[in-house]
This record gives C-alpha cells, structure tokens and sequence, in this order.
C-alpha cells in the first residue's frame, strides 16, 4: 500500500502538546485509530520516530525531524521510540464531519486510555 497523504479540503481541528519518549501518552504506543472522518499527521519535531500501520507491521515508516506522517480515518497504528524526539499529533476533518470534542478524535488520546 502507497504512503497516505493528507487529502485536500481538511479543516484542522487541532494539535496536541509536544510529546517526548518521556510524555507520550501509553496508548500512542500501542494499537490505535482515528476517528472516523478525522485524519490525523504525525509532526516530528526532533529527533526519529517509527510509525507502523498496524496492518503492514513489516513496512515501519520511520521519520526524523521536520517530517510528517499522515494518518487515515481508523486505521489501527502504533508508533514506536527508539530514541529520544519530540512529536505532535495534528488532527483534521473533513468539513462536512460533525467537530470531534477534544481528545477523542483518536482511541489513544480518548479520556481513561493513558
């Protein structure tokens, strides 16, 4: 499967704090998804960070500072830190998809999943 890319059109919704492999919320690190009609994109600040869809665990995308991963409505992925970086995760809708309340517009930041 291509590499997703963000689709044309997306309204942001918003942008999590900076993570690092100190803060990164546990459920980041484990099987998660999007929600439905919400793409998200991994922004790297520093450092590498490997993502893997969950469904390709042999095809790891790794991504180093200034770089970006799109990330497609509910599809399972997890991302893995072998060093130390700093992220954020941007989430976005497609405009005519109802505003995601804050903090579940992925299973991994949703409230009781850290």
């Amino acid at each position: 499967m291509s590499r997703p890319q963000l689709p044309d059109g997306l309204e942001h919704v918003r942008t999590t704090d900076i993570f690092d492999d100190a803060t990164v919320p546990a459920g980041l690190l484990r099987a998660h998804r999007v929600a439905d009609s919400v793409w998200g994109n991994l922004v790297v600040h520093t450092g590498t960070v490997t993502f893997v869809f969950d469904d390709e665990p042999d095809q790891p995308i790794t991504t180093s500072a200034g770089n970006t991963v799109a990330i497609p409505p509910a599809r399972q992925h997890h991302l893995e830190l072998h060093e130390p970086a700093t992220f954020a995760v941007e989430f976005h809708r497609t405009p005519s998809a109802p505003v995601p309340e804050t903090g579940t517009e992925s299973t991994a930041l949703a409230p009781g999943s850290h």
